[in-house]
């Protein structure tokens, strides 16, 4: 009897589990319908594209003509990004490999504890730091009018970032089986040798998973951005430089624009530029690890 109810049930069990697997797909083909929707009457011809892109004049409410131009929003999101991840991605790989390779049993479990701690914090409060702790230092430091500017603001998405690169890396130079160490060992291996000679190299898929994670997570934060980077529409010159970001820009300016009018819209164009960088990203990803793959098999 049981047999039976088990041999009936087993054919819907496995459509559900299929459901389960094409639902992130179809989730990320909603979304994107979603916004293409009704991002779709600027696109069809009322907006100018070459001035969209190549303008750093961002003054949507401005007239009798607005201006749409978001080149000084796109350099202030991949400047404060990149230099994030100059930042998070050393921190976040030597504390993956301090975690992995070095730290006691003890140690390591209060450490990845903390780690998640860290991840749990929400962006919000991340903004506060930035705006009321780390601000007040840089103007102490550096001699800056104002202490919410491109530095500040990488630095949040850096302190940001790091969890997840520490977790994943970490994920990916424990997957390395113990026989790579203790061959690099029995050749007379130091410890940092087997590091960067043995496991970086065979887990270089992972933590290339994990850097770009963290690219992810940078690109698409919001309310940190906004409250630390100082929300200025410029191209940054300097690291003091207040900026803005796309993320930043929707989040500001989308509860005050009417819906259906063009500027409504444009927002949602800015939201297809957001989704097409990290498209690019996740495909970067991908066709380097396929070429490491390839490249293993010949």
């Amino acid at each position: 009897m049981l047999q039976l109810v088990l041999d009936r049930t087993e054919p819907a069990v496995e459509w559900l589990i299929r459901l389960c697997g094409w639902s992130a797909i179809l989730l990320v083909f909603g979304i994107f319908f979603f916004v293409f929707r009704e991002a779709l009457p600027m696109l069809s011809g009322k907006l100018n594209l070459t001035e969209f892109f190549t303008s750093p004049q961002w003054r949507p409410t401005a007239e009798p003509e607005p201006h749409y131009g978001i080149l000084a929003l796109l350099v202030g999101t991949l400047s404060v990004t990149g230099l994030a991840m100059l930042m998070a991605v050393p921190l976040g790989l030597g504390a993956a490999v301090y975690i992995s390779e070095f730290s006691s049993g003890r140690m390591r479990e209060i450490l990845k504890v903390l780690i998640e701690l860290l991840a749990a914090i929400p962006s919000v409060v991340w903004g506060f730091i930035g705006y009321m702790v780390l601000g007040p230092i840089i103007i102490r430091l550096t001699g800056a009018p104002v202490g919410v500017n491109l530095l500040n603001g990488s630095i949040i998405l850096a302190l940001m970032s790091v969890p997840i690169i520490v977790s994943v890396g970490e994920d990916a130079l424990k997957a390395v089986p113990d026989s790579y160490r203790e061959a690099a060992l029995s050749l007379g291996a130091s410890r940092w040798e087997i590091v960067y000679r043995v496991l970086f190299p065979a887990a270089k898929n992972g933590l290339l998973a994990a850097v770009l994670l963290g690219v992810g997570r940078a690109i698409g934060e919001t309310m940190a951005v906004l409250m630390a980077t100082g929300h200025a529409i410029q191209i940054p010159h300097s690291l003091l430089d207040p900026i803005r970001t796309l993320t930043a820009t929707i989040a500001a300016e989308l509860g005050e624009a009417v819906q259906g009018e063009p500027h409504y819209r444009v927002l949602f164009v800015i939201g297809l530029v957001v989704f097409v960088l990290t498209f690019i990203v996740n495909l970067t990803a991908d066709l380097v690890v396929k070429g490491i793959h390839n490249e293993r098999a010949a």
